[in-house]
Parts: structure tokens; sequence; C-alpha cells
């Protein structure tokens, strides 16, 4: 016996997510049969609401349903630092920490000629006329540190050589409490190149 038709479509549509394999769509769809009215309501209206609400915000690209994100609203972040990531869920890992308080800038992907993905693919040039439209000071790079992210950043920076805007890289290492024996060799190299000094 399978299950009835309405079971197994969840279950599909479930499997459809990121990291969920048979098993876990299968408890998840059972899971709901024992969910309160209400929440069901909530649930099938965020799925809902979630295309058509939710939209990228024209000025730096990130997540909002509103015509500007709340962070680009927010009158009280320093308008001179722009920190740039490659997608929408990078500003929500910064914000989670609390400590930035510049702007940000989503590109959207990482140059990568081997996929296709080339400068006018993602939103560089939309980034280089805000750097000149919004009198921005500095350009922080906070994108992960492969042979795609180490194109993009000097692609950007060579985009920026001849303008006063001080171009920065987040530090990339060693995690605190890593062994140093199960490190891979690409983050030990970038240790090394990034060392600072001890004060």
């Amino acid at each position: 016996m399978n299950y009835p038709k309405t079971i197994l479509n969840l279950i599909e549509c479930f499997k459809k997510l990121p990291g969920i394999g048979e098993k876990t769509a299968e408890r998840l769809a059972l899971a709901t049969l024992n969910m309160d009215g209400e929440i069901i309501e909530l649930f099938s209206n965020s799925l809902t609401n979630i295309q058509s609400k939710i939209k990228k915000c024209p000025r730096c690209g990130s997540l909002t349903e509103d015509d500007l994100c709340q962070i680009c609203q927010d009158k009280t972040r320093d308008t001179t630092t722009l920190c740039v990531v490659e997608e929408c869920k990078n500003v929500i890992l910064f914000e989670k920490i609390g400590s930035y308080k510049g702007l940000y800038h989503v590109l959207g992907g990482l140059i990568s000629p081997l996929d296709g993905i080339n400068p006018e693919d993602i939103h560089i040039d939309k980034l280089i006329d805000r750097i000149k439209k919004e009198n921005i000071k500095e350009v922080i790079l906070a994108i992960k540190p492969s042979i795609e992210g180490e194109t993009t950043a000097l692609y950007i920076s060579k985009m920026l050589e001849n303008t006063d805007v001080k171009i920065t890289k987040i530090a990339h290492g060693i995690p605190m409490g890593a062994d140093i024996d199960y490190i891979d060799p690409l983050t030990l190299e970038m240790a090394i190149m990034d060392r600072t000094t001890i004060s």
C-alpha cells in the first residue's frame, strides 16, 4: 500500500528542498498531519506570499517586502562603508553577528568563466555605479576564498583602482579552536598570506 496522493505530492514537494531526501520528506509530510489548523494555514500563506511579496531591494539587492530593505532605510547606518557579498543569505549572516554597521551590496553570484558567468552577469556595474553616486569611502569584499571569489575580488579591485575608495577584504584563515593538522592547504595558504602583527 502506498500513501494517498495528497501525501505523496507533499513528500515530492519537500524533496525539492536542498538537503531533504526521501525519508526526511516522508517524516515532514507525516508531521504536517498532526499540525494545528492555524499553523497549516500560516505555513500555506507563507509559501504563497514568499513569491508574491518578497523581492530584491533595488538599491543593494538584498531581500525585502518594501520599496527598500530595512538596512537601506536605516538612517543610523554608516553610509560610507559598503560590504560586498555574494548572496542575500550572507547579509543575514553578518547582521546576526551585529558588529557591522555599514551598508551592503549583493552581487548575486561570482565571476566564473567555466560556468559561463561573466562580470556583466552579476551586479558589478550596479556596484561601481553605487560607489560613484553614494560617496562610498570603503568597500569590504566579503566573498568566499575560492578561485571564483578571488577572480571577482581582483576584477572589482581593478575597476576601482583609479578611485579614492579604500578596498579591503575580510580575513580568511584558521578558525578558532581548530586543529592545524586538519586544515586544508588553501586555508593554510590564506592564513599565512593574511597574517597579522601581534601588538
